[in-house]
């Protein structure tokens, strides 16, 4: 017995329709699972500027509220966040005008108002000295483009920063200290002195060791260590910026 020619075919059209909705959803799917990648590669070093921005506005908070020591911790893990997210931005391919405004309004955040508000100021002058403070980061920030390939002109605040922040740690907030320190960062960051660009996480082996013992340093050690570790590191680029940071291998 012979079916129909009609009949095979309406009985073939509703799978045939079956079929072609299965495809377009996966084909959907599947571009829009390239499109989230896509969103992710490109905003993936903005999100680590967001996150030394959230770092460095929760530090505010904490010093506002007497909480100095998780005000100073939360710097240090801004450091981290901060030297990652231009090589990620490079790895990538994806820098981007506002990668650079976020990296910008970041760094002016966590390196310049929460490490002023460090300092605790208690008087006319200290308020004198913080006001001082940001504004040297502001003007590095703002002005201090050296036009040299691989160098900063003046110390760059993300080191000025993590210098304070440990030895206020350290000395458990003196402030004839902190004072002392922050005129000189003050005159390391305006100063017409070049500074390689260090690339942590771009250069050589070492660099990337020192990198990734810092992590371990803030989250698997206690304070003073971590605290000392940080200290060598950013005194280090200061002192010996030429011979053990540059980026050029």
């Amino acid at each position: 017995m012979f079916c129909d020619p009609e009949i095979i075919m309406i009985l073939l059209t509703p799978c045939s329709g079956l079929f072609q909705c299965t495809n377009k959803f996966f084909l959907s799917d599947r571009a829009t699972g390239l499109k989230i990648k896509e969103f992710a590669r490109q905003n993936a070093a903005n999100a680590l500027s967001v996150a030394n921005m959230l770092m460095g506005m929760s530090s505010i908070l904490c010093s506002l509220n007497g909480h100095h020591h998780a005000a100073c911790w939360l710097v240090l893990i801004g450091y981290l966040l901060d030297l990652a997210d231009g090589a990620v931005a490079r790895q990538l391919g994806a820098c981007s005008a506002l990668g650079a405004k976020l990296d910008d309004f970041g760094d002016f955040t966590t390196f310049g108002i929460a490490t002023s508000l460090l300092l605790k100021t208690t008087g006319l002058l200290d308020h004198i000295l913080c006001i001082c403070y940001v504004l040297s980061v502001f003007t590095r920030l703002c002005f201090f483009s050296s036009g040299i390939p691989f160098m900063y002109r003046g110390l760059p605040c993300i080191y000025s920063a993590a210098i304070l922040a440990c030895v206020s740690l350290l000395t458990g907030g003196n402030m004839a200290l902190l004072r002392v320190l922050a005129v000189a960062m003050i005159i390391f960051m305006i100063s017409q002195t070049f500074y390689p660009h260090d690339k942590v996480l771009e250069s050589q082996a070492w660099k990337k060791v020192v990198y990734a013992g810092g992590i371990l340093m803030l989250f698997c050690s206690s304070f003073q260590p971590a605290c000392l570790y940080y200290l060598l590191w950013s005194t280090s680029y200061i002192l010996f910026p030429t011979s053990l940071w540059s980026s050029k291998v």
